[in-house]
């Protein structure tokens, strides 16, 4: 079955309950899992307010930072059921791309990752991380959503 589990995150609740699942499938089944979150490169022209009033060094740093703070539940819940965890912050303009090359550099069999659940207008302004890791990766998805 399955021996190495990508479990991505963007720190949100959604992702971090894809997070808990993703850890506990990897213990039911013996495997090991990579965490890992994606920034966005520094942009020396952006609407984002963290861009606009931090230096390309203190971006980083602010970015390194919070990516710690969005990896820091899946060490915690990797430790708590005993499972093996590396956690991995890429910087990338596109999330997914980040994701699926991750997942294919590291030779992970599964992704695991929350979908917000956008559909209309919505999902076409925003775009929809998780639908393009579907549609782009060759590693099989497994969606995380919560009961409702």
């Amino acid at each position: 079955m399955y021996k190495h589990l990508l479990i991505a995150t963007d720190g949100s609740a959604l992702a971090r309950y894809a997070v808990r699942e993703g850890i506990g499938l990897a213990h039911a089944l013996g495997a090991r899992v990579t965490a890992m979150t994606v920034t966005l490169p520094f942009h020396v022209f952006s609407t984002n307010p963290t861009m606009v009033t931090d230096t390309e060094e203190s971006y980083r740093e602010d970015m390194s930072r919070q990516a710690e703070g969005f990896l820091a539940p899946a060490k915690q819940e990797a430790a708590m059921q005993g499972v093996t965890v590396e956690t991995v912050h890429r910087v990338h303009e596109h999330a997914w791309e980040a994701i699926v090359d991750t997942a294919r550099s590291t030779g992970c069999d599964l992704i695991v990752m929350a979908s917000h659940g956008r559909s209309g207008v919505g999902a076409l302004l925003v775009g929809s991380q998780t639908a393009k890791v579907i549609a782009h990766s060759n590693v099989p998805v497994l969606v995380a959503r919560p009961p409702t």
